[in-house]
């Protein structure tokens, strides 16, 4: 398998492990990631008209993807846990649901993709939960990674 990709979380033996990120110089990340939670017409304007039962559906997933980007690193074993400079979530209407879009910053020795990915599957389940009632055939769909910058790695985008 020469020349496939390694894996940064596994150790010499195969074991999990954390990534060692002390000796990398701290420097600007940013993310962005998006996701689409599919629903039928009625229920997307349920969501749009504010009036659920559990209140407005697009600000409470907004800011639970924002409290869950924060929270990352308690959620996915191997991340670390980052001071973030700034974490922006959307809920937007989009023909056939709602789509998501976070964006994550910092400063640091590792990147902010898993914050942006977390932070918009997190939303999207908020959604689901507030308007399950409703519908509970809606599909969570398309959550990936659109681009990120900075580190080692350089930048990156999505096709």
């Amino acid at each position: 398998m020469s020349g496939a990709p390694k894996l940064t979380h596994l150790d010499a033996e195969g074991r999990a492990r954390m990534v060692d990120v002390s000796g990398k110089a701290a420097t600007a990340r940013e993310a962005r990631a998006t996701g689409f939670v599919r629903m039928t017409p009625q229920t997307l304007q349920l969501a749009l008209s504010g009036q659920g039962r559990k209140g407005d559906v697009l600000a409470v997933a907004e800011l639970a993807g924002v409290m869950a980007a924060k929270r990352t690193s308690d959620l996915i074993p191997l991340c670390h846990p980052l001071a973030l400079s700034k974490v922006t979530v959307s809920v937007e209407a989009a023909e056939g649901g709602l789509a998501v879009t976070a964006q994550v910053k910092t400063t640091g020795p590792t990147g902010v993709e898993m914050e942006a990915l977390t932070a918009v599957s997190v939303a999207c389940l908020t959604i689901y939960d507030m308007l399950k009632a409703a519908e509970r055939g809606m599909a969570i769909e398309g959550v990936r990674l659109l681009e990120k910058s900075g580190g080692a790695s350089g930048d990156w985008r999505a096709a």
